[in-house]
Order: structure tokens, then sequence, then C-alpha cells
């Protein structure tokens, strides 16, 4: 047996319908679309309408909001500054700002800012100034020695 000589089973393919073909086919005439209105024409797309009632869609209320000003801070692990000293991309005490994170490779980009989360641990001392830090990365920098520096955020003044 040959690739060209294989083939489905009998009935295993139903051929595909053929419309206006005469009353006879069973499909002749309206080609099984029933008869006169919008949606027995070709090209109507009336999916949703209901009637010029409002859409159900369009009734239920939406839910959430999505600031269009929104900050999206870059995140960085204590996990991840320990990796980093080990693998010596960063320096023990050394002071390091977020391009410097950046120049290493912990980050690929500042975003509007690196915020230190507080996942993993620390052992060495860090000099950090970045745009925010959590509480517990703070406090686990603080008491390996090392120091966070957050600056003070702007006020828009009227």
């Amino acid at each position: 047996m040959n690739l060209n000589q294989l083939n489905d089973n009998e009935g295993a393919v139903k051929g595909r319908m053929r419309v206006g073909r005469g009353v006879g086919s069973g499909k002749g005439k309206t080609c099984g679309r029933g008869v006169k209105g919008q949606k027995s024409r070709r090209g109507v797309s009336i999916n949703g309408f209901e009637g010029g009632q409002m859409p159900i869609h369009m009734r239920m209320p939406k839910r959430g909001f999505n600031k269009l000003n929104a900050k999206t801070h870059q995140w960085v692990n204590l996990s991840d500054l320990e990796a980093a000293v080990k693998a010596g991309k960063l320096q023990a005490g050394a002071a390091i700002d977020e391009a410097g994170l950046v120049a290493a490779g912990v980050i690929r980009r500042v975003k509007d800012g690196v915020r230190i989360l507080g996942a993993g641990e620390i052992s060495v001392a860090l000099k950090l100034t970045v745009s925010g830090a959590t509480k517990t990365a703070i406090e686990a920098i603080e008491k390996a020695g090392g120091s966070v520096t957050v600056p003070a955020k702007k006020t828009a003044e009227a």
C-alpha cells in the first residue's frame, strides 16, 4: 500500500452542502435561509442586536477601573539583589541607584521607578536609592547593615 492509495472509510467524510441547485436537492430556492428579511441576505452582521432594545452587553454594569495615568514600577525582590551580589554584578556596601540596577542587569528598564519587595533573604549591606520599598524590605536591608533611601514624593501645587 502506498500513500496515494490511502482513503477514508465509507461515510467518514460528509460532503459539503451545495445550495441553490434546484428544489429537488432540498436546498434550492431559499437555500436553507428561510424567507425574506434581513437574515436571508448576505453580509448581515446583527449579532447582539435586540430589535432596537438596548443590547444586554450594554445593559450590564462594567466592573473595575483602569487609571489612564497609572504608574508602573519595576519590582525587585531581595532574593534578586542577593543573587546579583553573589554573581558579582553588584558590590556589597556600594551606593546603588536605579540606573545602577539596570547597568548590573538586575532589571531591564526603570519604567516609572523601582520598588524593592521583601521576598527572599539578603545577607550583604547595600546602600540603595530607589523610588519605593516595602516595610519588610527596608527592615531586612537595615538588619543586614545597609540602607534604603526613598526620595520624597513630589506633590502638585495649585
